[in-house]
């Protein structure tokens, strides 16, 4: 953290850089201002108090002067130290959006670089709408009892927003803008969702393939990758981003796969698939020279589905029938998660789907036994 003496013409020429920073004074200790990439800038008070950290925000840089900040940040030392309420000292509090802001930027990294692009989607759809203009600290659980109502009609995406709303209060907590332990989100139920059970019959399969047959010749990348997914089970995103150096010795190894590095050993016919593709690039699926977009596959599966008949499939539910078959063939839960890509077996334990066909044969051998007769 970079040490200066500040004035009003210094924080003036202070710009912004793409990740936050913070500037302290090297007179006053504790006092600073943060310069986010946004190029707002916002003066803060940092301390140390009865071994609790105490991070507070002193003003707006828009709004306050230098001198009136640094006023403000001599009355809260003075308040710490004599064991008072440092919030009697401070007018006003960090707005939510302001905090959420940094977090993205900050806690934000930790994130990968897609659920980063979905997560501030939800931010901007979800949370934001409801919570903008709202100062932080006040912000209760009834409050956000209410936003989680608000939201019923979209149930998913109430659920997924919930997660961000409380990773904002928890880092909010951590850097002084709430009470320690004050998190308004814990606790809160999320929304019941009818699991949808969906994946392949064998005949599906096999209409699948024939319609992937067809297609073959003219969308021979698309074509590879939807096969690549039904033979591995692998995530879309892992498939559509696969770089040639991530394939060798007759499997797969991701460096950076959704729960971390993992291996994907590959049957025979998933390396017949790579092995027929030319290596023009560095991706196994190039288009003009550079990775794919996300919506190229997931408009020719619309386009492959209608023509097999299977409307209701999602392209992730390759991923179900790739697990559902495993399970089904007498693997062990633990294999199936390990194939998948799991970190725990409760996440695997959902692909353990049957077919009603399979439902009615166990049945049927059953029955005999439950009623007393011989097998």
């Amino acid at each position: 953290m970079v040490a200066i003496r500040l004035t009003q013409h210094r924080v003036d020429t202070l710009r912004p850089c793409k990740s936050v920073h913070n500037f302290r004074d090297a007179e006053l200790k504790g006092y600073g201002v943060r310069v986010m990439p946004s190029g707002t800038k916002r003066y803060f008070f940092h301390s140390q108090h009865r071994g609790r950290r105490v991070w507070k925000i002193v003003g707006d840089a828009a709004v306050i002067t230098e001198a009136e900040a640094r006023a403000r940040a001599r009355s809260m030392l003075a308040a710490l130290r004599d064991d008072r309420d440092i919030e009697a000292e401070v007018s006003g509090d960090a707005l939510f959006e302001t905090v959420a802001e940094e977090v993205f930027s900050r806690y934000g990294r930790r994130w990968k670089p897609r659920t980063l692009v979905v997560n501030g989607r939800y931010l901007r759809n979800q949370i934001l709408p409801f919570f903008e203009g709202r100062p932080i600290a006040g912000i209760t659980r009834e409050e956000v009892q209410r936003w989680f109502r608000s939201l019923h009609a979209t149930p998913s995406a109430a659920n997924r927003s919930a997660p961000i709303l409380s990773v904002i209060m928890q880092q909010a907590e951590a850097w002084g803008y709430r009470p320690d332990g004050s998190n308004p989100c814990k606790g809160i139920r999320r929304y019941r969702q009818k699991r949808s059970e969906r994946f392949l019959s064998p005949e599906e399969y096999c209409r699948l393939g024939k319609v992937l047959d067809r297609h073959q010749a003219r969308q021979p990348f698309r074509v590879a990758a939807l096969r690549l997914l039904l033979l591995t089970g692998c995530r879309k995103s892992e498939i559509i981003t696969l770089e040639w150096r991530f394939y060798r010795d007759g499997r797969l190894y991701l460096a950076d796969g959704k729960t971390g590095p993992r291996t994907i050993w590959l049957c025979g016919a998933a390396r017949e698939v790579l092995d027929r593709l030319p290596r023009s690039s560095r991706f196994v699926f190039p288009i003009g020279g550079r990775i794919t977009p996300w919506s190229w596959l997931d408009a020719f599966w619309i386009q492959l589905r209608a023509e097999a008949g299977l409307e209701d499939m999602r392209l992730h539910d390759t991923r179900h029938s790739f697990a559902s078959m495993a399970l089904s063939s007498g693997e062990t839960i633990r294999t199936v998660g390990r194939l998948l890509g799991h970190d725990n077996a409760a996440t695997t334990l959902k692909y353990a789907h049957l077919s009603d066909a399979t439902v009615r044969e166990t049945v049927e051998a059953l029955s005999p036994l439950l009623s007393g007769a011989q097998p």
